[in-house]
């Protein structure tokens, strides 16, 4: 019998108030019908794989598999409580925060990490000057870089504090938390156009090595999918993450509105 798995709580809080994506900002995300700045989804992700990395440790940090679905947004200052039901040796995991269900997901721990070519995956730079985002920016087929970016032991440290994780195996190994991983999707999308608000929705990442403090990390990216729903506009990309430019750490799936419709005049 499956011992019972711990809720985790967080505070929630708002890293990206004074980001360029000003759907983090009260009074552009009101425009588009929300309470107020919504915390990154990337960060509510960074949340759920508490839970996970809790119950198995380091081995889910090399090959461990997490999805995430955003259904309505987590707010600066909630308490954010994120549950695990266990069943056939994987995780169910749900975001709830003032009694409604903010994110839904699920954690798993393949028996080896999958095999994936870095010659499958193109080396591009982001481009050279970004443009007001369209359909173009993201046409289907095409592979998207972003610039490198690092975090070393005063910054990762300051990251642990700001997603509320106290699990003291990031520190004491000196390894990277899966959800700067995420962050460097959310990259892909900021490095190759000047975007307006823009929400992310939902992640699939298949960890295939732990991320070490000081990587230097890019994504290489493929544009899957590009469409209208709803009045959205939303993409999907196909990626692996690369440290040192030597080294895969993760295949992620991730799925963003770049153009939300804005809310109907009262």
């Amino acid at each position: 019998m499956a011992s019972p798995i711990e809720t985790w709580s967080v505070r929630a809080f708002n890293t990206a108030k004074q980001s360029e994506n000003k759907m983090h900002d009260d009074a552009v995300a009101q425009r588009f019908g929300f309470s107020g700045g919504l915390v990154p989804g990337v960060d509510v992700m960074a949340y759920m794989i508490h839970l996970p990395v809790a119950k198995w440790g380091r081995v889910f940090l090399e090959r461990g598999l997490i999805e995430a679905r955003f259904l309505k947004p987590v707010y600066d200052g909630e308490i954010t409580d994120v549950t695990a039901e266990e069943k056939d040796g994987a995780l169910t995991l749900a975001v709830e925060s003032g009694g409604q269900l903010r994110a839904t997901g699920t954690a798993s721990l393949p028996a080896k990490a999958p095999s994936l070519s870095l010659d499958d995956f193109i080396a591009v730079p982001p481009v050279t000057q970004r443009r007001p985002v369209d359909a173009a920016s993201y046409e289907v087929g095409k592979w998207l870089g972003t610039e490198p970016r690092s975090w070393d032991n005063e910054a990762a440290t300051e990251y642990l504090e700001d997603v509320r994780e106290t699990d003291p195996i990031y520190v004491h190994q000196q390894l990277g938390h899966p959800g700067l991983l995420q962050r460097i999707m959310n990259k892909v999308l900021v490095d190759n156009a000047i975007l307006g608000p823009w929400i992310h929705v939902g992640s699939t990442m298949q960890l295939l090595k732990a991320a070490q403090v000081g990587d230097e990390l890019v994504a290489r990216a493929k544009v899957t999918a590009n469409y209208e729903k709803k009045g959205h506009r939303f993409v999907e990309l196909d990626a692996l993450l690369v440290a040192n430019g030597r080294t895969a750490v993760a295949h992620c799936r991730h799925i963003a509105i770049y153009q939300p419709r804005e809310a109907a005049a009262a």
